[in-house]
């Protein structure tokens, strides 16, 4: 501010907003995210304001997920003041995904389609989240983001439990199990056990769901996770 560095004091505020969010305190963010927005539209930096809209998106979706794990709700079945917040959100990370549309930056389309994923998953609609990860599961494909892929299919298998799609899920899950082992993670490699032994149950089929809990069981006593 001192020597008039408009695009220093923007990123700045943007620093302060996201080191807030992890701290939890949620308003002073929003303000700091909003003070990187409003500089950014004034020297017209489209990346900054890119930027800024997806960090806004991510500190209403995390004091969302703060609210709604306090309240240990369901998806879908959120108080009015969760809801808000998380249509705050997905609203951010719209404005995020038209403008890195217009600059061309695909690696930030899929960052936002996977948020916009989450957040309608949260607000319980389920079908406009599939349609938001499978955008966010060609993007990283695209990439060869191994990672990225991973993530998509486990949130396009949790979606399609809400619809009642279990033999969907499963194959979802399938994948997901499948690129957790060749990443070497065995945290995920774990809770894809986990979720493909539910989904089993829920398909009736249990032979199956035993042996994927099985599965899980082993890879939580390596991992000594009591």
């Amino acid at each position: 501010r001192t020597i008039g560095d408009r695009i220093g004091e923007a990123k700045a505020s943007g620093n302060l907003g996201n080191t807030l969010k992890i701290l939890g305190q949620f308003d002073e963010a929003v303000v700091c995210c909003q003070r990187h927005l409003d500089i950014s539209q004034e020297q017209g930096d489209k990346v900054g304001e890119a930027r800024a809209l997806y960090n806004i998106g991510n500190v209403y979706h995390a004091k969302g997920k703060h609210l709604s794990w306090s309240m240990a709700q369901d998806p879908g079945s959120l108080p009015q003041e969760v809801k808000e917040t998380l249509q705050k959100a997905s609203e951010y990370y719209e404005r995020n995904l038209s403008l890195v549309k217009e600059l061309g930056d695909r690696a930030a389309q899929g960052r936002a389609y996977g948020n916009l994923g989450n957040t309608q998953y949260l607000l319980g609609n389920f079908s406009e989240a599939i349609a938001f990860h499978k955008e966010r599961l060609a993007i990283a494909k695209e990439f060869g983001d191994k990672a990225a892929e991973r993530r998509a299919y486990s949130n396009l298998g949790n979606a399609h439990i809400f619809l009642g799609r279990f033999d969907i899920s499963a194959e979802y899950y399938k994948k997901t199990l499948q690129l957790s082992r060749q990443l070497k993670d065995q945290a995920v490699e774990a809770q894809a056990c986990y979720s493909l032994g539910n989904t089993c149950t829920l398909l009736q089929d249990y032979e199956r769901a035993i042996e994927y809990h099985l599965k899980h069981l082993v890879i939580a006593q390596e991992l000594g996770d009591r």
